[in-house]
């Protein structure tokens, strides 16, 4: 195993060792990676599901209008539907803080070939900016209508 090279010094700086280097960047544009797959599949996922209560939504309608329908009981099922629906909220929040951490892995591996790899023939390294924020998202629970968003 190598050592880690950030856990040097200030007053002692030791050159980041090229294998570690290139092997820690790697690490982290697979994570981002792995993090875009996961922001499809949750986008894919809630699309479905979003999807399939609409239409049951709109059997609760069909069978509300149908004569001697218990009122009371669609109101309920109504109710139950809405609230799931709003549970999906989850997913943008979700997908902000990927993209955030997406945004933040990208940062650390460009700023590391930077300052591993040095200037190539094309001139210095292009480094994406870094996220502006710490956390895009500042919301920890879900309830209707209390979504926050960026």
């Amino acid at each position: 195993m190598h050592p880690n090279p950030l856990d040097s010094s200030p007053s002692d700086p030791a050159p980041v060792p090229l294998l570690w280097a290139a092997d820690l960047q790697d690490h982290l544009m697979t994570a981002g990676h792995d993090l875009d797959r996961l922001q499809r599949l949750l986008a894919d996922s809630c699309d479905a599901l979003l999807e399939h209560f609409q239409a049951a939504v709109g059997r609760v309608e069909a069978l509300a209008a149908a004569p001697g329908a218990d009122a009371e009981a669609l109101g309920g099922l109504r109710e139950q539907l809405g609230g799931a629906v709003t549970a999906l909220q989850f997913q943008d929040m979700a997908s902000q803080l990927i993209a955030h951490t997406n945004q933040r892995l990208r940062n650390c591996a460009d700023q590391l070939a930077r300052d591993a790899f040095g200037p190539d023939a094309d001139g210095e390294a292009v480094v994406a900016a870094a996220p502006l924020r710490p956390n895009p998202v500042t919301q920890d629970e879900m309830d209707a209508g209390s979504v926050e968003l960026f």
